[in-house]
């Protein structure tokens, strides 16, 4: 049977669609958000907690390949693709690959900054609506590296940062010591980020919206969406025997929207990064700040209920088994950069599935010849960062004003054609 036809429905409960519905509340839309699970109950609620507004730099940048291969066959590094899994991710390694051609690495960098650009406002702004705004600290984000050389292999990520208006000093042990007196002596280079933030409980943050949300209108609804469909009036969600209607449709389900856009008959490269965590609630040793160890991709975040250990990429699709060991080895990782950390004490771990496109953009907007169906998806390892601001945007474009169409078109859908995507 039809539920009550809305103005919009949001598919997806993650952080993205949750920012969007709040949105669009505050706009006196009509808004159901339809997932299978509890809202943030996926990624929203497992990430690092970091609001990186400067992850300007895709992830694939020039030379990616030379060291690439390596570290996808090493079961301990941060980027690992086990070897079955391989066929199914060569299509998107492939395109990954030919991102990181320089001319396409700074057009990728300018769009993404175009999209950053007002995160600190719009999160300050939704975090201030959903009274979250005393959890959000602004003491930034600090990169850690053991060597001179280490940080130089960075060195293109940082130039193309700051060419596009980072602000980020450099700091010595003896100053790395005096603001984060825990870190390891072996760290002994750092780049403080001043301007960005981060949260002591992101489930919380999600959470707080989902109820803002509710208190402005907005309808939650506990089912697995199938298929979206389309006739001359309105867009038909179908969830088993469930069936919802409205003008509009939002598509923000993060690593499963790819499946929803076959059933309209596009498709578009989405691969799901699976990310691990390891939280340790009870701890001697003291953060003030996400630190980043730089040379293993983990990020560590001092939240309400303990520290927060989060990297490593592992490809594997969604319907494998997390890898325990991938969550243990961030123990190793994090000791190497705190090494008074004490994980005895109800360490627990976590994995969840990040959504990513070959070129670090995410899926933003009309979809292609479908009037009415947005699409709001991809946003790989910056889904927090990104979800205040593509709440923004999709929310301009339902209300008929469309942000910079220039700029928005770089993250259409149609950049990619309509490749074909094997399922694992």
């Amino acid at each position: 049977m039809y539920a009550n036809k809305n103005d919009v429905i949001v598919v997806g409960a993650g952080i993205v669609g949750l920012a969007i519905a709040h949105e669009l509340a505050k706009r006196n839309l009509a808004v159901t958000v339809v997932d299978k699970g509890e809202p943030a109950g996926e990624c929203s609620g497992g990430n690092a907690g970091a609001l990186s507004y400067h992850s300007f730099a895709p992830l694939a940048l020039p030379g990616v390949l030379s060291g690439a291969i390596k570290m996808m066959c090493n079961p301990k590094g941060p980027l690992y693709v086990p070897p079955l899994y391989f066929p199914f991710a060569a299509s998107w390694l492939f395109q990954f690959v030919k991102s990181a051609e320089p001319a396409r690495v700074y057009k990728t960098a300018e769009s993404l900054e175009w999209l950053l650009h007002h995160a600190p406002r719009d999160h300050k702004e939704l975090a201030t609506d959903v009274g979250f705004a005393q959890q959000m600290r602004q003491t930034g984000q600090l990169h850690l590296y053991p060597s001179e050389v280490s940080l130089a292999k960075d060195a293109f990520a940082w130039a193309l940062k700051s060419q596009l208006g980072m602000r980020m000093q450099k700091l010595d042990r003896k100053s790395i010591r005096e603001i984060e007196r825990d870190v390891s002596p072996d760290y002994v280079v750092g780049l403080l980020l001043p301007d960005d933030h981060w949260l002591r409980d992101p489930l919380a943050y999600a959470r707080a919206i989902a109820d803002a949300a509710r208190l402005r209108g907005v309808a939650f609804e506990r089912a697995s969406v199938t298929t979206l469909e389309s006739n001359a009036l309105n867009w038909v969600v179908r969830a088993g025997d469930r069936v919802f209607s409205a003008t509009h449709v939002v598509l923000a389900s993060g690593a499963w929207s790819n499946v929803l856009l076959r059933s309209v008959g596009l498709s578009v490269p989405l691969e799901t990064q699976r990310g691990y965590h390891l939280h340790v609630p009870q701890s001697d040793t003291h953060l003030s700040r996400t630190i980043v160890l730089a040379d293993r991709k983990v990020f560590i975040t001092p939240m309400e209920s303990g520290l927060r250990i989060a990297g490593t990429v592992e490809f594997g699709g969604t319907q494998r088994p997390g890898n325990e060991r991938r969550a243990t080895l961030l123990e190793h990782h994090a000791r190497a950069g705190l090494p008074s950390l004490n994980t005895t004490r109800g360490a627990t771990t976590w994995m969840g599935h990040r959504p990513c496109m070959p070129d670090s953009m995410p899926v933003l907007g009309q979809a292609p010849d479908r009037k009415n169906l947005w699409l709001a998806f991809g946003h790989g390892h910056l889904g927090l960062t990104g979800s205040a601001p593509t709440a923004k945007i999709i929310a301009d474009c339902v209300t008929g004003r469309p942000p910079q169409r220039d700029q928005l078109g770089r993250f259409s859908a149609a950049r990619f054609g309509k490749p074909a995507v094997q399922e694992a």
